[in-house]
């Protein structure tokens, strides 16, 4: 099993985070995302929000790249449709690439 954590901020507006936190509810995810991340070889997901900043933990399987997730997500128009949703509520992190959203943390510390 591999686990990365990642971040990405959400737009600073009260009425749309909590918008944004009723479509990630236990039960109010879209079934067919979370089965294509299942099928993608993600294991669990985790996120956590503090303000706007939200947190998130993600394992998968040893064979898990970013790459195969990406060329996989764009197979799917169903991803497409969530993302382009999920855009409304976030932003990307200052440092992010041009169409960055989730990124990649590095580990500084473990005991």
């Amino acid at each position: 099993m591999q686990r990365f954590c990642l971040a990405l901020d959400l737009v600073d507006d009260s009425e749309l985070i909590k918008e944004y936190e009723k479509y990630h509810a236990k039960g109010n995810a879209w079934p067919a995302v979370t089965q294509h991340d299942i099928d993608a070889g993600v294991l669990n997901i985790e996120i956590f929000r503090t303000g706007n900043r939200m947190f998130m933990i993600l394992e998968t399987v040893d064979e898990f790249t970013f790459e195969k997730k990406a060329a996989f997500d764009a197979t799917n128009p169903k991803i497409a449709e969530w993302e382009e949703l999920m855009w409304k509520f976030q932003q990307p992190l200052p440092w992010a690439k041009n169409g960055e959203k989730w990124i990649l943390m590095d580990r500084i510390f473990k005991s």
